[in-house]
């Protein structure tokens, strides 16, 4: 089995929750909210050569400059002008901003993500802009109570990824999997799983504004 990143999902956790992270050996954190993660990345500017920030939130065009200048990693690139946007924006001293496309494999409504039979072409798209290396797919399938269950859209996307890499794009990443689904997306091949309520707790009240 390749090796599963543990990456810890601290939306709406305060900086001082990140800080002591940390310092049991954490350096991978996800957010979902660009400011409330900008805020963050201030207060533990000290710490930023030991930490890897990935944006795992929905982003929207008028957040890609930001996003572009602040984070490693973006899992949520769900159409290809966003990415456009990322790579004309990433600062040319800083390493290729780290890139996941958003599948909604589930085919769920109100979910984010390309559809599947959009993938192919969007990801050729993308792999091919500079500032930019695309890694992989992320999804965020829809709840299911049994293993199996839970398994199948997992499975699902990573054959998406098998396609890609068929077509010769080197891909290493299928970003799928949080506390519910672990052990499904694990079996099923996943790279990074997405880890928050197991991590630091119950989650406070999510931040607006």
């Amino acid at each position: 089995m390749e090796s599963v990143t543990l990456l810890a999902v601290s939306k709406t956790f305060p900086a001082p929750a990140v800080r002591e992270a940390v310092a049991c050996g954490l350096h991978r954190f996800g957010e979902n909210y660009v400011q409330e993660a900008l805020d963050k990345m201030e207060a533990l500017a000290d710490l930023r050569d030991r930490l890897e920030w990935h944006l795992i939130g929905p982003l929207q065009s008028n957040k890609t400059r930001v996003v572009a200048e602040h984070f490693d990693w973006v899992h949520s690139v769900d159409r290809l002008k966003i990415a456009e946007r990322l790579s004309a924006q990433r600062p040319s001293h800083l390493p290729p901003l780290q890139i996941c496309l958003q599948v909604n494999i589930s085919g769920e409504a109100s979910k984010s993500g390309l559809n599947p039979d959009e993938v192919a072409a969007t990801a050729q798209a993308v792999a091919a802009l500079p500032g930019l290396r695309l890694r992989g797919l992320m999804a965020i399938p829809e709840p299911a109570e049994t293993l199996p269950a839970q398994r199948q859209p997992h499975a699902a996307l990573r054959r998406l990824l098998e396609q890609l890499r068929a077509q010769g794009l080197a891909l290493d990443t299928l970003s799928m999997g949080m506390t519910a689904d672990l052990e499904a997306a694990v079996l099923e091949g996943a790279t990074i799983v997405r880890v928050g309520t197991a991590i630091f707790g119950s989650r406070p009240p999510v931040p607006r504004g």
